[in-house]
């Protein structure tokens, strides 16, 4: 009974331009340790092949170093790996795998599906039938020559693609790259190994999209990212694939960094209470996209900037939006100011502003709010520095 392990979406050699250089370097690092323990899990789960369907690399400009070492990452595992091109690293008539093939660093059992053909694993007991692509965008379905094409008696058949699924999956998906809903009965596949979504995702049982191993995007749900997939196929009993039982399909755990989307919404202590709470509980493997609503005084604003400082500290990336949340100064809170005259006046003038829902308003809403809090912050200090 033939044992795969399906991955896709690699994408070596990602750049994480928005982010600062000690968070974007370990991210970029993980990509080749999540090719490392797929290495290591394909050799643990005794796998006969390892399908990797499009997008190994981010771009066809990597550089030598990085082919390098996405070749070296797959010395973990000794049987056959099967790479596919994507649409970020299409098999164009120069591309970043002829430019592997020329180095001479693509291993024997590494085969590079660059043409529409059978690939036949015969140890592995299956025929794999790819569809690369060979441009970024595709408007025919590659995957039509599965459907007529002959693989020898005996072996499973499996199809690897990369695109988008008909009707299924939302429209702000990588590409466009069509693929028929029914194609693995059509085709009379065993499995059918997708990649370009970055979520794990069941299609039917004989249709997966594995997502990428290494999480790469916040989302506002979790997707299944930071996965692979152990398949393993069960023994053929007839020409009806459809009639065969079902392969066993089994998401097992790759990623390293959990990258989270958290809305926190603030206006009484209690709720200050709960973010910080909430936020005490991330590490060093998360990267957090924080979006913060609601209205502060200046005791919680003072609060929170300390709270957000150690959360910065601890976790891998931190990136908040400050733009739904008001700073609302007590009367209390603007008279222990001891603002009086243009002070007063501009304290009052950009509290009005943060209220604002017009576009035309000067400053805008969210600047008001930083001002507010820098005015707010100096005279606390002066204050603080006269020994009131």
């Amino acid at each position: 009974m033939p044992r795969l392990l399906h991955t896709a979406d690699w994408q070596i050699g990602r750049q994480y331009t928005t982010f600062p250089p000690d968070s974007a370097m370990p991210l970029m690092e993980a990509r080749f340790a999540a090719v490392e323990r797929l290495a290591r899990l394909a050799t643990a789960h005794r796998v006969d092949a390892v399908l990797v369907a499009g997008d190994v690399f981010d771009a066809q400009t990597v550089s030598e170093r990085t082919l390098r070492r996405l070749f070296d990452a797959l010395a973990g595992y000794a049987g056959p790996w099967v790479l596919l091109p994507g649409n970020h690293d299409a098999a164009l008539s120069e591309s970043v795998w002829q430019r592997a093939v020329r180095l001479g660093i693509v291993p024997a059992r590494v085969h590079l599906a660059l043409q529409p053909e059978p690939i036949v694993l015969a140890e592995a007991g299956v025929a794999v039938l790819p569809a690369p692509l060979t441009q970024r965008h595709t408007y025919a379905d590659l995957t039509d020559w599965f459907d007529h094409a002959e693989t020898p008696p005996g072996l499973a058949r499996i199809g690897l693609a990369h695109g988008c699924v008909q009707g299924v999956l939302a429209e702000d998906i990588d590409s466009a790259n069509p693929i028929a809903p029914d194609r693995a009965e059509r085709a009379r596949l065993d499995y059918l190994a997708l990649g370009d979504w970055h979520g794990c995702r069941r299609l039917d049982a004989r249709t997966w999209y594995s997502g990428t191993p290494e999480p790469d995007r916040h989302k506002d749900r979790d997707n299944g990212a930071g996965q692979a997939l152990l398949v393993e196929l069960a023994p053929r009993t007839c020409a009806d694939t459809a009639a065969d039982p079902a392969p066993q399909v089994t998401p097992l755990p790759v990623g390293q960094f959990r990258w989270q989307r958290l809305v926190l919404a603030l206006q009484v202590e209690s709720d200050l209470d709960a973010a910080a709470e909430t936020l005490a509980a991330l590490g060093q493997a998360d990267v957090v996209d924080l979006r913060l609503r609601g209205q502060l005084d200046l005791a919680g604003e003072q609060r929170l900037n300390t709270v957000l400082a150690q959360t910065e500290a601890r976790v891998r990336h931190l990136d908040v939006d400050r733009s739904a949340l008001r700073l609302a100064p007590t009367a209390d809170d603007i008279a222990a100011l001891r603002a009086d005259g243009y002070l007063g006046a501009l304290i009052d003038e950009l509290h009005a502003a943060q209220q604002s829902t017009s576009t035309a308003t000067v400053p805008s809403p969210e600047l008001a709010r930083e001002a507010l809090a820098l005015v707010a912050a100096a005279l606390a200090t002066r204050r603080a520095g006269q020994g009131a």
